[in-house]
């Protein structure tokens, strides 16, 4: 059940104004299928007047806003979100299927994007530049004007933490667009967001389809930055319609990350990340460690290990907090029931057991691992976002580079070796946006850059690249004589 929330989750929040949109849609738990509430279902016109109402907010209290005072209201909304913890961990394992452990995780790593946002709002400095003598030239870090952000429903919490506070930060005034599959906590979020003291359209709220209120966002004339994170195919067709208005994009595309296991590599230290990068979030995430290679002096025992953890594992309702819940949705669901039909011809060595009592009409899909896969079979190519992994043999370092590199995708790599060498040869030989030696995500890294090349996408988020991605940069020279 839905607890009691401080506003109607079927409206949209415009210019500081919580009201109705064009039409509603069902929010399902995808845990049980049961629906949750009605939520907005924003269309052309709701993202017009957002749009409008932020483009007022830069002309009027926002944009007078000093960097201090904007990034202590960044700071007391962290705050705020640390005290709401409790209602925010429900509303992300109600809406996005996400174990409780996995949702509360999130909430804190939101309140931290606002926390080092806050407080990096006044440190985004210009320089002076040596020129003639009879000049000062110097340069300026100015907000785009209104960024427009659109956010999927696999860590929405995250995402708007990385998106949305570096944006803030710099001073923009943004139009967020969450997942019509996963908002509830993007407008508690802005609930928050005024309760902070954010002037009236600094953050404007308008869930919807993404075909719908999406698109509207992307190409809108009045939006002067846009953010994605999503599918490659998605990723395509909002970079294409911003691109009528010259928008720039920064997008934060899909992945098919390795990890690579060296025969002298500490496998008691590697085994949770080996495994647990890939099952997080029901493997659901886009730097998912989905394929795991293996110098073949260690791969039996790797393997080995790896099906023992698997069969380890707990699946079930969200709300029961087990390691691993439902997917999104049941048509995600199919879709990834799909894409294994090119798995029969696989052994799979592992799978996680299928509780008797399972919700039917849950989002379920039993977790497996897969092995030896050749590396050019499109369970190692094709980007599953499902509880899935594959392990994938190699001989020498030359091997391991090569398979690594072998997709479209460049999001995140990591590299477990003993080898000092060995590990700055791969950190610069492999063609991503991270690589983690010896571990694999960094505990999050709300302070690390994060993006991709390849298919991957491009621009980064997270850290203070983020707000030089949130910012323009102006030239300006002064003659004196």
């Amino acid at each position: 059940m839905l607890p009691t929330l401080p506003f109607d989750p079927s409206h949209v929040l415009i210019g500081g104004t919580w009201r109705g949109a064009s039409d509603t849609q069902p929010l399902i738990n995808p845990s049980n299928g049961e629906t949750l509430c009605h939520i907005a279902r924003s269309s052309q016109v709701d993202v017009d007047t957002a749009v409008t109402a932020a483009q007022d907010a830069l002309d009027g209290a926002w944009g007078r806003m000093t960097a201090l005072e904007r990034g202590r209201c960044l700071t007391q909304l962290g705050q705020l979100v640390l005290d709401h913890t409790d209602i925010l961990t429900t509303l992300e394992t109600l809406d996005v299927g996400k174990p409780v452990t996995q949702a509360r995780a999130d909430t804190i790593a939101l309140a931290r994007y606002c926390e080092f946002y806050g407080g990096a709002a006044d440190k985004v400095h210009g320089e002076t530049i040596p020129y003639l003598d009879d000049y000062t030239v110097y340069t300026l870090r100015e907000p785009h004007g209104v960024t427009g952000h659109i956010v999927p429903w696999n860590y929405p919490m995250q995402i708007i933490g990385r998106s949305v506070g570096a944006a803030l930060a710099m001073g923009n005034a943004c139009v967020l667009k969450p997942a019509e599959d996963a908002c509830l906590t993007a407008l508690m979020f802005a609930y928050l967001a005024k309760e902070a003291g954010f002037p009236d359209g600094a953050l404007n709220v308008v869930p919807g389809l993404g075909s719908e209120a999406g698109a509207a966002l992307a190409r809108h004339p009045g939006v002067h930055h846009l953010s994605f994170t999503g599918s490659v195919q998605t990723g395509r067709t909002i970079q294409t319609l911003a691109a009528e208005n010259v928008t720039p994009v920064t997008l934060e595309l899909g992945g098919k990350s390795p990890q690579i296991v060296f025969d002298d590599a500490d496998l008691d230290d590697a085994l949770p990340f080996l495994v647990n990068a890939g099952l997080q979030n029901a493997g659901q995430t886009c730097s998912a460690a989905s394929r795991i290679l293996i110098q073949r002096g260690v791969y039996d025992l790797v393997a080995q290990r790896m099906a023992d953890a698997y069969r380890a594992k707990t699946l079930g309702p969200a709300s029961n907090d087990p390691d691993i819940g439902p997917l999104i949705s049941v048509k995600q669901k199919a879709r990834l029931e799909s894409l294994l039909q090119t798995a029969q011809d696989l052994p799979c060595i592992a799978a996680t057991p299928m509780p008797g009592d399972l919700p039917p009409e849950g989002a379920y899909v039993q977790p497996r691992l897969y092995g030896p896969v050749p590396p050019d079979h499109p369970l190692a190519q094709d980007e599953l976002f499902g509880p899935v992994q594959v392990l994938i043999p190699f001989d020498t370092e030359e091997d391991a580079v090569r398979i690594a590199n072998g997709t479209i995708y460049g999001l995140v790599a990591g590299v477990w070796t003993r080898d000092g060498a060995r590990q700055m040869r791969l950190a610069k030989a492999l063609k991503c946006g991270q690589v983690f030696l010896n571990n694999y995500g960094a505990g999050g890294g709300v302070e690390l850059p994060f993006g991709g090349t390849g298919q991957s996408g491009h621009g980064r988020e997270k850290g203070f690249e983020a707000l030089y991605g949130f910012s323009t940069l102006k030239t300006v020279a002064a003659k004196h004589g």
